[in-house]
């Protein structure tokens, strides 16, 4: 396992000039080498992953997305099907027959053979834009899937980043115990330091491996649930790429709001309300009963005489036989309508919550590194010194190392709230988290 110890040191913040819509982007493009001991050996031919080749994945092979867009396929035959002209009828029409006198047997037989069909090119017309209405609301809901995708794919990748970097500081508080337990023992065999000090130190080295073993099966784990999103049993990569300690700039909250139109869950009610207005004007063009004509040859069996006949059919009466749909419609479009502005005040509303607790956390994390563990880490060394030269006890120098450790892993948690917040911020104005293209 490679371990790099740069977690102590403090990080430099306010630096990065990235646009937070892309802070993930640029997040993966930080080398962050650790990988957990039990996949050394399975995956030493693997390769590192980054976050953006993680969501390309993702989109291209996640089993949802796939099953989602055979529903592409199901829009494009109703739109073929709306589009299908009515068959012409046949009609096959007989006089005269099986009577009596001179209609006896097929003497007096006439015979009509005629064709009829309906003009409906209006309502044919209205039929495709509904159908085609819809196929765009089907693709507002693939749009809505696949940036769910990105997004989850991006909050996975983010805790495999994490549990990489607790790792390495399990890695560290186990160098950390190990010197403790080396420097104890030479005070024991020197007869300065009874040897209950340490028991106590070796008793804390193994719960610091218990700890890093756990934070590898954890880690396992989370690979697996990575790979799960583009469609892995197992994950085909050693590692993922990053540095989760570095803080990136934070645009304001008014930069943040004025993209909540882009927001695809909003996109989405105006593209209903498209849909309902083109079934409005389907259920307008039904009110209109079409038209029927037809045409045709018929034969007198007793002059063999023959001619043309032609037929028109005219639907009378009301033509509001529809009216209930079309105010059903109406009354959606209005809805629609309102449930957008509802949606509108939900959104900024969450955005303002999760914006401030990203404020939050990046004054936090900005604490804990350049104020908190600076201290705790003086209070390590002076307490180390102090107690080799038998003026602290063990007890206090153990707690100086909790300590230190404990603000180190505060440290973690609170950068992985910083992006984690970023993601869901980015989720709600509607742009990707990892690839500032995939808007759509």
């Amino acid at each position: 396992m490679e371990i790099h110890l740069f977690l102590i040191g403090n990080t430099q913040q306010g630096n990065n000039s990235m646009l937070p819509k892309r802070v993930l982007a640029w997040l993966a493009s930080v080398t962050f080498l650790c990988c957990p001991i039990s996949q050394v050996s399975a995956q030493n031919i693997a390769q590192p992953i980054d976050l953006v080749s993680a969501v390309d994945r993702a989109i291209a092979g996640n089993p949802s997305l796939r099953a989602a867009g055979i529903q592409m396929q199901i829009q494009a035959a109703r739109i073929e099907q709306a589009s299908i002209k009515p068959r012409p009828q046949l009609e096959l029409e007989v006089e005269d027959v099986l009577g009596s006198g001179s209609n006896d047997l097929l003497r007096g037989m006439q015979a009509t053979a005629s064709v009829s069909w309906v003009l409906e090119s209006e309502l044919r017309e209205s039929r495709v834009s509904a159908a085609r209405a819809g196929s765009s609301l089907v693709q507002s809901d693939i749009a809505i899937q696949r940036l769910d995708v990105a997004a989850e794919t991006a909050r996975r990748y983010l805790q495999c980043l994490e549990l990489q970097t607790r790792l390495v500081i399990a890695g560290e508080a186990i160098v950390l115990a190990e010197a403790a337990v080396a420097a104890i023992d030479l005070r024991v065999n020197a007869g300065s330091t009874p040897t209950a000090e340490l028991s106590r130190a070796q008793a804390d080295l193994r719960r610091q491996q218990l700890i890093e073993e756990d934070i590898e099966h954890e880690l396992l784990s989370a690979n697996y649930r990575l790979a799960a999103q583009w469609g892995a049993n197992e994950p085909d990569f050693s590692r993922v790429l990053g540095n989760l300690l570095e803080t990136p700039e934070i645009d304001s909250f008014e930069s943040f709001a004025a993209r909540l139109e882009q927001n695809p869950n909003l996109e989405r009610y105006l593209t209903a309300e498209r849909v309902y207005e083109a079934e409005l004007r389907l259920e307008e063009a039904r009110n209109r009963q079409p038209w029927r004509v037809s045409t045709g040859f018929r034969w007198q069996n007793k002059t063999s005489d023959h001619g043309f006949v032609a037929g028109l059919t005219i639907p009378l009466g009301s033509q509001d036989g529809n009216r209930g749909r079309v105010a059903e419609t109406r009354a959606r479009i209005t809805q629609s309508k309102l449930e957008r502005e509802a949606e509108q005040l939900r959104l900024r509303t969450e955005l303002f919550v999760i914006h401030q607790e990203l404020l939050h956390n990046v004054h936090l994390a900005a604490a804990l590194n350049n104020d908190i563990l600076p201290l705790y880490e003086a209070a390590f060394e002076d307490t180390r010194v102090a107690y080799e030269v038998g003026r602290y006890s063990y007890l206090e120098w153990s707690q100086t190392q909790v300590n230190l450790l404990t603000a180190r892993a505060d440290l973690v948690e609170a950068a992985h709230s910083i992006f984690h917040n970023l993601i869901e911020i980015e989720r709600l104005t509607g742009v990707s988290a990892v690839v500032p293209g995939l808007s759509q």
